[in-house]
């Protein structure tokens, strides 16, 4: 069972924890993070994208010219897809991109994840996260801790540390049931409080 030092945010030890083998000690599966994140983006999607089918066009009530006697090709509307102006054929319509993948996958997206980070020293886990709501108070003391981006997780999401964050655009941060695949391969560090630890290790251990 592993083991990682708890620190304050001077970066000082001020105790130690251990870490679940069957959550933080999992090999690196590319293939499983790569099926997670695409799933995580796809639901991310909004798929509001549109085009204007010939249906959808304003106009072209009245036949453009007559039938025969043109020399061009005959045509019904002035809003066919064939003229200037007119609709789009085989265009974007709203849909929606989200699909389910097994609940076992995520789990384990999330274990080699975590296991990762862990692996190559990004996993720092502090005492607290209490912050008085400014941002640059919060910013300096990130500066302080050594890390440029990371996602910051506590057991319960505070208002003040969420406001004094909401503008640091290297960090994100929220409770310990928001923590998922994308952000943590994106921001490439966990900062993580002890009572933070303690739940996703209840959340993703032999049980889940």
């Amino acid at each position: 069972m592993a083991q990682v030092e708890v620190l304050n945010w001077k970066k000082e030890k001020v105790g130690t924890v251990k870490l679940s083998e069957e959550v933080f000690g999992k090999p690196v599966r590319k293939d499983i993070l790569q099926q997670v994140v695409r799933w995580q983006l796809a639901c991310r999607r909004q798929g509001t994208h549109a085009t204007k089918t010939k249906g959808f066009v304003s106009g072209g009530g009245k036949k453009p010219f007559k039938q025969k006697g043109t020399g061009g090709a005959r045509q019904g509307s002035s809003r066919s897809p064939l003229m200037p102006g007119g609709g789009t054929m085989f265009g974007p319509q709203p849909r929606d991109y989200s699909y389910n993948i097994p609940r076992s996958l995520k789990i384990t997206g999330l274990k080699t994840a975590l296991s990762y980070l862990v692996a190559n020293n990004k996993f720092f886990v502090v005492e607290d996260m209490d912050s008085k709501g400014k941002t640059k108070e919060l910013a300096k003391r990130l500066a302080d801790f050594g890390v440029g981006k990371a996602v910051l997780v506590d057991a319960k999401s505070s208002d003040t540390f969420a406001r004094a964050s909401r503008n640091l655009e290297k960090f994100r941060y929220y409770s310990s049931e928001g923590v998922n695949v994308y952000d943590l391969l994106k921001y490439d560090t966990a900062i993580i409080t002890k009572e933070a630890l303690k739940q996703i290790e209840e959340r993703l251990g032999e049980k889940a």
